[in-house]
C-alpha cells in the first residue's frame, strides 16, 4: 500500500490536471461558440448592408431596370464590385437579371430558392454560399421582398468575400494569454493546497505509528487548515486521555498490588505481633495453673503481667480494627460538622496525670472554637497517638501544640516535643505499619507499632498532608493540614 502511494502521482498535480482539463474543455467551448459569434455577426453586417443596396435598387428600377447596371458599374466598388442583382415576382419568375445569363442559360423559376422563398414570407432573407443552377458558381444571397417584388443581390462567393466573412482571430491570442495567466494561478493554488494535504497525509502517517507529532507544525489559517488543526487537536486530547487513562489504570493496578502487599504484610505482622502476647499469657496461665503452691505474691505478678498483655493485645487489636476500617471501609466512614477543641482537650485532659508524672509540661495555641467536618473518633486518634507517642518514646519535657488557619479551606497543626528526637534515616519510614526506631525499647513499653500510621491514614481521609522532622533545637516535630469542608 505504501509503495502504490509513492510511487502515485501527487494529489496537487492530479488536481490541477483535473482542473485544466474541465477549464480547456470550458475554453474550447467558449471559443467555438464566440468564433460562430463572430462569424454570424460579419454575416448579419454584410447582409444588412445588401438589405440597405436592395433597398436602393428598387428604388432605381422603379423607373428603368436598366439603370441599375449602370449604377452598379458606376457607385459599387470593392467588395460589391461585380454584384449580381435579379428582380423576381411573388410567382419566382425572374424579371430581370444585371448579368442578362438568360441567352445563356435561361431562367428557372426561382420560388423554390431558399432566400427567395424567406423573403415572399418573412420579407427578407439570404443564403450564405449556395451554388448557383444558373451559373453554376457559388454565391452570398440576400433577398428582400418589396411590393409585389422581389430585390435578390448576389455576391460570388470567391477568397475576397472568404476572407471578410472569416471570423476575427486576434481576440484567440487574448484568451490563450488569459489562459496561460489562470493555469499559472491554478498551479500554485492547487500547490499549495497540496502541500497542505500533504502535511495532513503526513500527520496521519505518524498517528497511525503513534510517533512524535512536534514537528507536524501549523496548518495555514483557511478552511482546510482550520479543519487539519481540529484534527490534530481532537486527536491530541484523545492521545492525551488514553495516556491518562493508562496511566490511571496502572496507578489503580500499582494500587492494588500494593494494597495486596500491604494485606500480605499486615497480617504477617498481626501474627507476629499477637504471638508476642498472646504467647505471654499462656506462659503466665501455664504456670499458675501447674504451680498451686506459689505464694500470693507470685501469684499476683503472674495475674498482673498476663493483664498487662492482655491490655497491649486488647490495643493493638483496636489499632487492626481503625486501620483495617480506614483501609476497606473508608467510603463507610460518616462525617459531620464538629468542633475540634473538645476534642483536643479531651486528649490533654485524659492524659493530665500520665504528663504530670512525667514532668511534662504542655503549650498550646489554637483557637477557642474551631468548625471541621470531620470523624470524631478519627480526629481523636491523630492527637491521641501523637501525644502517646512523645510519652513513650521522646523523654521530653515540653509538648507544643499549635493550629491555625492555613487558608479558607484547612488549617495547620504543628505537634512537637523537646524530647530525643529521631535520627533522619528513620524520618521517612517512621509512619509504616509495625516500624520501630528502637524495636526492643517498643516492645518493653508496650507499643503496638500502628499509631503514627493510624496517625497519617486518619489525615489523609481528612484531605491532608503530614510529615516528621527533627526541630534545630532537638526533638520531633509533626506538620501536618487538615480540610476543614
Amino acid at each position: 500500500m505504501d509503495m502504490d502511494l509513492k510511487h502515485k502521482m501527487p494529489f496537487h498535480k492530479r488536481l490541477f490536471i483535473y482542473m485544466m482539463l474541465l477549464f480547456s474543455l470550458f475554453l474550447i467551448c467558449f471559443l467555438c461558440f464566440q468564433y460562430q459569434r463572430e462569424k454570424n455577426y460579419k454575416i448579419e453586417r454584410l447582409n444588412n448592408k445588401l438589405q440597405l443596396l436592395n433597398l436602393r435598387l428598387a428604388e432605381i428600377s422603379a423607373t428603368n431596370s436598366s439603370d441599375i447596371e449602370k449604377y452598379i458599374d458606376e457607385h459599387l466598388t470593392g467588395e460589391f464590385k461585380n454584384l449580381r442583382v435579379t428582380i423576381i415576382d411573388t410567382t419566382g419568375a425572374v424579371l430581370f437579371d444585371s448579368q442578362n445569363i438568360k441567352h445563356l442559360y435561361g431562367y428557372d423559376n426561382h420560388a423554390k430558392r431558399p432566400e427567395v422563398e424567406s423573403a415572399i414570407k418573412n420579407g427578407f432573407g439570404y443564403t450564405i454560399r449556395r451554388l448557383s443552377q444558373s451559373t453554376n458558381q457559388e454565391y452570398f444571397y440576400s433577398a428582400t421582398k418589396i411590393d409585389d417584388r422581389i430585390i435578390r443581390s448576389a455576391l460570388q462567393y470567391s477568397l475576397p468575400l472568404r476572407e471578410i466573412l472569416r471570423a476575427d482571430r486576434k481576440f484567440l491570442w487574448f484568451i490563450l494569454i488569459v489562459a496561460l495567466i489562470i493555469s499559472c494561478i491554478a498551479y500554485f493554488m492547487t500547490r499549495r493546497l497540496g502541500h497542505n494535504i500533504d502535511k495532513l497525509k503526513h500527520f496521519a502517517m505518524k498517528a497511525d505509528k503513534g510517533e512524535n507529532l512536534d514537528d507536524i507544525g501549523d496548518f495555514p489559517k483557511d478552511e482546510l487548515g482550520e479543519i487539519s488543526n481540529h484534527i490534530v487537536r481532537l486527536y491530541t486530547q484523545l492521545r492525551q486521555t488514553k495516556e491518562a487513562l493508562e496511566n490511571e489504570h496502572n496507578v489503580v493496578i500499582k494500587q492494588n498490588e500494593d494494597q495486596v502487599r500491604l494485606k500480605k504484610q499486615l497480617t504477617q505482622n498481626i501474627n507476629h505481633e499477637l504471638k508476642t502476647p498472646v504467647s505471654s499469657v499462656q506462659g503466665y496461665l501455664e504456670i499458675l495453673i501447674n504451680n498451686p503452691s506459689l505464694s500470693p505474691e507470685k501469684k499476683e505478678d503472674f495475674i498482673n503481667k498476663s493483664y498487662i498483655q492482655v491490655n497491649r493485645l486488647a490495643s493493638l487489636l483496636s489499632d487492626i480494627s481503625t486501620i483495617t476500617r480506614m483501609d476497606e471501609a473508608r467510603n463507610m466512614i460518616e462525617k459531620e460538622n464538629m468542633d475540634l477543641i473538645p476534642v483536643i482537650d479531651t486528649v490533654f485532659m485524659e492524659s493530665k496525670d500520665e504528663l504530670e508524672v512525667h514532668g511534662i509540661k504542655t503549650k498550646i495555641e489554637m483557637p477557642r472554637t474551631l468548625s471541621i467536618f470531620g470523624n470524631s473518633s478519627l480526629l481523636y486518634s491523630i492527637f491521641r497517638n501523637l501525644l502517646d507517642n512523645a510519652l513513650a518514646y521522646s523523654g521530653c519535657n515540653l509538648i507544643e501544640l499549635k493550629v491555625e488557619f492555613d487558608s479558607e479551606r484547612t488549617i495547620a497543626v504543628t505537634f512537637s516535643d523537646n524530647g530525643v528526637g529521631v535520627n533522619e534515616e528513620h524520618l521517612s519510614r517512621i509512619f509504616e505499619r509495625f516500624y520501630r526506631v528502637d524495636k526492643g525499647r517498643s516492645r518493653k513499653i508496650g507499643g503496638t507499632g500502628l499509631g503514627l500510621s493510624i496517625v497519617k491514614n486518619a489525615v489523609l481521609l481528612h484531605e491532608g498532608k503530614i510529615v516528621a522532622r527533627s526541630r534545630a533545637e532537638g526533638g520531633l516535630e509533626f506538620v501536618f493540614t487538615l480540610a476543614l469542608i
